[in-house]
């Protein structure tokens, strides 16, 4: 089966919206859609806000795509996510990864996420500079590829807690993040659920 996606796709549906004023910065979007770098998502909301007579209600959207290429495993994996953070706190996220597995018979794995993550406590809150941003949040991941593990399902959910602090006070800024994940993924969802 031959993906709808490609990377010369996600590239030119990044480069329209930065036509119309769509902009990315941290957190970036991770591979799955979500706020965040590569696997991991951060506490961080997605989005530059936007100001409405003085009240910002949603976010700028942000897209995000990235290429990875596991040559040694013959792996190429491209991916396509855009989120918009609502109230400054509530961040909702779709994400679309393709992924060719390579070798002797190459098997194309395709695979939708919907997320949506809560800001709790904004970083440094009440003023305190060691306070850092706390968010939970989910992901329903859907692949096309369930059949590859016997007895799974084609999807699933992902929730997940998370903590993030951007360090200022050293000579190069220092972003610190971690987190606990609930999931009963097959290799991030690609080959199902449990």
């Amino acid at each position: 089966m031959k993906s709808p996606f490609s990377l010369k796709s996600g590239i030119l549906v990044a480069a329209l919206l930065a036509a119309l004023g769509v902009q990315a910065g941290p957190p970036f979007n991770n591979l799955e859609g979500v706020g965040g770098v590569a696997f991991n998502p951060l506490a961080y909301t997605a989005g530059q806000p936007v100001d409405t007579n003085g009240a910002a209600w949603y976010s700028k959207p942000q897209v995000g795509t990235w290429y990875v290429h596991l040559g040694d495993r013959n792996i190429n994996w491209e991916s396509f996510g855009v989120a918009e953070t609502i109230g400054g706190r509530l961040e909702l996220s779709y994400g679309y990864e393709a992924i060719r597995l390579g070798g002797a018979s190459p098997v194309d794995v395709s695979k939708n996420n919907v997320g949506a993550k809560l800001l709790v406590i904004r970083e440094n809150e009440g003023d305190l500079p060691f306070i850092p941003a706390v968010s939970v949040g989910t992901i329903w991941k859907d692949t096309d590829l369930s059949r590859a593990v016997p007895g799974s399902d084609r999807a699933g959910f992902d929730y997940y807690a998370v903590a993030t602090k951007l360090i200022t006070q050293t000579p190069i800024p220092l972003l610190l993040s971690g987190g606990v994940l609930s999931s009963d993924e097959q290799v991030t969802g690609e080959l199902g659920h449990n």
